[in-house]
């Protein structure tokens, strides 16, 4: 059997953690961030989970769990 592969742009992109989440990073950060409050600028820069829709999805994507 050939050895699994994992997609490099989704491991830079999600995080797995030790109890087996999937972590991203939240959406609109960059552009316009002055006028963000801060209290939502805090907010973007934390990771969140991923939803379970995607979660089988990208699992695939990162098979030996990089992280």
């Amino acid at each position: 059997m050939p050895k699994l592969k994992t997609h490099k742009g989704a491991a830079s992109r999600f995080k797995i953690t030790g109890t087996g989440k999937i972590m991203r990073t939240q959406g609109p950060k960059s552009h316009l961030r002055s006028a963000k409050s801060k209290r939502l600028r805090a907010r973007l820069d934390k990771m969140t989970e991923l939803s379970p829709a995607d979660r089988k999805r990208i699992s695939r994507l990162i098979p030996n769990g990089v992280k």
